[in-house]
């Protein structure tokens, strides 16, 4: 949920150059529900059923805080959607050489 008080402040957030860091796929999922074709954000209470895939366009998040989400996941393809493949396989490629932990509670990354 968003209250109102919460759509506000993000609101007045963005429009004084602001920008709006996600942490985790979930929060994502309730500010892209929540926002309308603009990208303000409107009071929100309840489920969503919104899947995050390409082409899809990010109207209320500019930056996402995410674990290494394992392949072939939902949360995967939402991060690809948001960062792109070439940046996600670079990022893999570095987590996977580095042994980064992955899935929850695992290391993290902040995709801009």
């Amino acid at each position: 949920s968003i209250s109102e008080a919460t759509a506000h402040r993000i609101n007045e957030a963005r429009a004084a150059g602001g920008r709006v860091v996600a942490v985790g796929t979930t929060c994502v999922r309730v500010l892209e529900t929540a926002a309308d074709a603009d990208g303000i954000l409107h009071p929100f209470a309840g489920q969503t059923d919104l899947f995050i895939r390409p082409p899809y366009r990010f109207r209320a998040v500019d930056a996402l805080i995410t674990n290494f989400h394992l392949p072939r996941t939902t949360l995967l393809v939402l991060a690809r959607t948001f960062g792109g493949d070439a940046l996600m396989r670079e990022a893999y490629d570095e987590a996977i050489h580095e042994e980064y932990r992955f899935y929850s509670y695992g290391d993290a990354m902040m995709i801009v």
